[in-house]
């Protein structure tokens, strides 16, 4: 499948690219752009839309893993596409002409400029919302950055025919009034990845491994993967990948959460018992930051265990795992359906203890990491909008009572 692009002035009216009974894409104007594009991995097109107006200049470049559309220069939506399309230059009929041609070098998107010094507010992008959170700190770095890693949506998880289409943004700060945005961390660049799913950094040996499942765009078994970087900043994907072992529902199985502990690797995952169909954090564990050797220790946890059995909850999956110490305690938060919590034990795997009251009040799936230079654990989680999922941050700083468990103040972000 060649790189296609598709370059008009907007105009009123409509254009269809391909056989009538058969379109690759069909372009209306009318106040606002709606362009849909049409492949055999669904009936469904997968449809772009942005605000323009009559002689606006409209690009759309179109990639084996992705679509871009442009309006003036500027990114105004993206899509992520599955299997084949009918030509789009067998045929074209319409209101107004398009031009297609292959994209080469001279040809290429204009370039995603990184922005610096950007207050919270800003860093949503138009029609990008913020989803699943994914803090990073190190105390040895002395950059005394908190890094935020989050998934960037489109849609409400309706992007890629409702796979999710979710991408890996990064940006950072000392303060969480002022960020810097860096690159793209991991990328969608297959087909068959439906999802880039959450997932946690960790450094090992002087390079920072970015873990992650994929959700498979033909719902088989999810592959959990990494992504590798020198600086923190550009990330070159794994080529090698493995399937959570045979005790635990693999086509739902994400979220994992990496950490150093007693000289090992330790990887917690969400997943449900293949036995009873309970949810539960699967745990993994490993002598080397590899892809490969990753044996099963055990579930961690079982939702199961903390519910009545009339409980409405007791069929919920915990999600977006968090293991964290302070002190002489170990923690370890996931979310149960809008609800985050938390249980704590003096061992790094338990047993837990739940305490009533043990929500934690920061939105959706919160993740945690320290303020370097402060000792300060901060939460970031994300509250949905226009009734879906993603959309703005929230923050919330945890303080450690003396029995172990934890309160939280809200930080306001501007």
């Amino acid at each position: 499948m060649n790189n296609t692009e598709l370059c008009f002035t907007a105009a009123k009216g409509r254009t269809v690219m391909g056989e009538p009974d058969n379109p690759a894409c069909v372009i209306c104007f009318d106040e606002k752009l709606s362009i849909e594009l049409f492949y055999d991995f669904d009936p469904s097109p997968l449809r772009h839309a942005a605000e323009a107006g009559p002689g606006d200049e409209v690009r759309l470049f179109i990639y084996p893993q992705r679509i871009a559309l442009y309006v003036n220069g500027e990114l105004a939506d993206e899509e992520w596409p599955c299997g084949s399309s009918a030509p789009y230059t067998c045929a074209q009929s319409g209101d107004f002409p398009v031009t297609v041609r292959t994209i080469g070098a001279d040809d290429a998107e204009p370039p995603f400029a990184l922005r610096r010094n950007i207050v919270t507010a800003d860093i949503r992008r138009p029609g990008v919302n913020i989803g699943d959170c994914m803090p990073y700190s190190d105390e040895t770095d002395g950059d005394g950055l908190y890094h935020l890693f989050y998934l960037r949506d489109r849609r409400h998880h309706h992007s890629k025919w409702h796979l999710g289409g979710h991408q890996w943004a990064h940006v950072a700060t000392k303060d969480f009034k002022i960020w810097n945005e860096y690159p793209i961390a991991v990328l969608l660049t297959q087909q068959w990845e439906g999802s880039i799913c959450t997932g946690s950094v960790i450094r090992s040996g002087g390079k920072w491994y970015a873990w992650y499942a994929v959700r498979m765009a033909d719902r088989s078994a999810a592959r959990l993967t990494c992504a590798v970087s020198d600086d923190l900043a550009h990330f070159e994907k794994s080529s090698e990948y493995f399937v959570i072992p045979e005790a635990y529902e693999p086509t739902g199985a994400r979220d994992p959460m990496l950490f150093f502990c007693g000289g090992q690797y330790h990887m917690l995952v969400t997943t449900h018992l293949q036995s009873d169909g309970s949810g539960c954090l699967a745990h993994l564990v490993n002598d080397e930051m590899t892809v490969a050797g990753w044996r099963d220790a055990g579930c961690i946890m079982s939702w199961f265990d903390y519910c009545a059995p009339d409980s409405p909850d007791r069929n919920k999956t915990p999600e977006c795992a968090d293991w964290f110490r302070i002190g002489d305690y170990y923690y370890l938060a996931f979310g149960i359906g809008s609800v985050s919590r938390y249980l704590y034990s003096k061992k790094p795997f338990g047993t837990w203890t739940c305490p009533d009251g043990n929500t934690i009040p920061c939105g959706a799936v919160p993740k945690s990491a320290v303020l370097p230079g402060t000792g300060r654990r901060i939460f970031m989680g994300f509250r949905g909008t226009d009734g879906g999922y993603a959309g703005s941050l929230c923050a919330a700083e945890a303080f450690q009572n003396a029995d172990g468990t934890l309160r939280f103040e809200e930080i306001g972000l501007r």
